[in-house]
């Protein structure tokens, strides 16, 4: 059977079908590509750098920005703290819209190198106390992120490594005072009243590259019933395969801020979920493309905590941690 369509019928018709199917196509032309950097202090191939990129994708996606689709991403890794200032230099050169960073250092780079993009910041302790922004609330410039520890943490690190080793009676904190925040002043009062209140003698592990790791250790091991704490540092967290080998070899038992650390191999650690932080980061992100102003987003402090127990780390050093502190542990790795 044939259906003949008049004139005015055609026309209506053709006149709905355009109004309908150009729509999404004139709305993904009409919708520019936006542009963000990412300044990761870690090697592209680093495990915890890719996981981080990860969670930050995913929150991006929640929001609707789709990497290749309607974001495009620049990437810049770092292996090497010395390279954060070139690395710095060149993705604001790029002119991206914001800037996502991880670390005091990396953060560092990119306010010595722009005071007009926004910078979004994670893993970053006590920002207004180094500098980053004027208050935890108010910002005020074009900086502000989410921030992993407060100064007492230190305090938290050393009990649960008391428990894991009931044992020690002392215990060195271990940081490069060239990367570690406010040269490691931040940890170093807390850690001493830390100390006190446990009955630990306590003492400050300084090294500056991965050469005096070695030698550090071997002076730990000449002190009997000594524990170390990794402070939350970027040169403990890109020398950590070393440092957990190192305590290792010489039997000391250590504590981490970090799951990264314990999934490699470290004893136990306590500390903020950093996939979590990068994750939340990309609400920041969602909002600075939409309008607003690093100085108007108040910096969030960690909503998730993860303390980890690595028992055939803990078997290798003869220790028996306690149930009470595996019942409080999220993961305990075997």
């Amino acid at each position: 059977m044939t259906v003949t369509i008049g004139r005015r019928e055609l026309l209506v018709a053709l006149g709905g079908a355009a109004a309908a199917w150009p729509l999404a196509g004139r709305a993904q032309q009409s919708e520019r590509m936006r542009r963000i950097g990412v300044l990761m202090p870690f090697g592209e191939d680093d495990p915890e750098a890719r996981a981080s990129i990860e969670a930050l994708r995913r929150g991006l996606l929640g929001f609707g920005w789709r990497e290749g689709n309607n974001l495009k991403i620049e990437y810049r890794f770092v292996a090497e703290a010395s390279a954060l200032k070139p690395a710095a230099a060149e993705l604001v050169a790029l002119a991206p819209e914001v800037i996502v960073c991880r670390s005091s250092p990396a953060t560092t780079a990119l306010k010595a190198a722009t005071t007009k993009i926004p910078i979004i910041f994670t893993a970053v302790v006590d920002p207004a106390s180094i500098g980053f922004v004027q208050s935890w609330a108010r910002p005020g410039g074009n900086i502000t992120g989410f921030a992993n520890f407060e100064p007492s943490m230190v305090g938290k690190w050393l009990e649960v490594l008391k428990e894991a080793a009931p044992g020690i009676t002392r215990a060195a904190i271990l940081f490069n005072p060239n990367t570690a925040p406010n040269r490691g002043a931040t940890f170093l009062e807390p850690f001493a009243a830390a100390g006190l209140g446990l009955r630990l003698e306590v003492n400050a592990a300084a090294f500056e590259n991965e050469a005096e790791l070695a030698s550090m250790f071997a002076a730990l091991e000449r002190q009997p019933a000594t524990g170390l704490i990794a402070m939350p540092d970027l040169s403990t967290a890109l020398h950590r395969d070393r440092i957990i080998a190192l305590a290792a070899e010489h039997r000391i038992p250590a504590s981490y801020p970090f799951r990264y650390f314990t999934s490699r191999g470290g004893l136990i650690s306590y500390g903020a979920d950093t996939l979590d932080l990068h994750f939340r980061a990309a609400s920041y992100v969602d909002r600075i493309l939409r309008g607003a102003t690093p100085a108007e987003l108040p910096v969030q402090q960690p909503s998730k905590f993860e303390l980890v127990i690595n028992l055939k780390t803990a078997k290798a050093l003869g220790l028996t941690v306690p149930d009470s502190l595996l019942a409080r542990a999220d993961e305990v790795i075997e």
